[in-house]
């Protein structure tokens, strides 16, 4: 939503039901599903989706901002764990549960992590800061390659949601990433 205002209630009831139908055809078709259905299956127009959610990228972050924003938490909390190996392994299964939230959000997700201007790179700023210490923290304990960089950590991540989609457990394939991503 663009306006800080309140919302009017007949305005407030679209938004909730653009989003709950966005959730359910993204859920059945993925993030490329059509906006027009969207706005057919919730009851509007589709200028009504467009005054909400600008573009495709607004509409995901209102989706995805509140999960976004709860991993960044629990990466602060993992911050405290003694295991700072164990602690990003499972900073890293939550970010794959969300990343494969639905088809095609892996990779948008690790295009927006290069695109300074995109909706996706702006929600996912607390999760980037608290993953770079997570990284910073198994690095450092001597258990994660000292030569990664934080944003190559979560590429990988996000590449094994990709595949995951395309065929593959999603936590196997975590696994292995993290087999290549360990000291030796």
């Amino acid at each position: 939503m663009s306006s800080t205002r309140p919302l009017r209630a007949d305005a407030r009831r679209n938004y909730e039901r653009l989003l709950a139908e966005a959730r359910a055809v993204f859920g059945e078709s993925g993030i490329d599903a059509s906006l027009e259905e969207i706005a057919r299956r919730a009851g509007v127009g589709i200028g009504t989706l467009y005054r909400h959610f600008p573009s495709r990228e607004v509409l995901l972050e209102a989706l995805l901002g509140a999960r976004f924003d709860a991993q960044a938490e629990a990466a602060e909390a993992l911050l405290g764990e003694d295991d700072p190996l164990a602690a990003l392994r499972t900073f890293a299964r939550g970010m794959l549960g969300t990343a494969t939230t639905f088809r095609g959000l892996s990779a948008a997700t690790a295009d927006a992590l290069n695109d300074e201007t995109s909706d996706l790179y702006r929600a996912c700023r607390g999760m980037r800061s608290a993953a770079a210490r997570l990284v910073a923290r198994a690095q450092e304990s001597g258990q994660l390659r000292a030569d990664l960089a934080p944003d190559e950590v979560l590429l990988m991540v996000h590449a094994a949601g990709w595949a995951s989609e395309h065929a593959g457990d999603p936590e196997r394939l975590l696994d292995l990433v993290f087999a290549g991503l360990c000291s030796r």
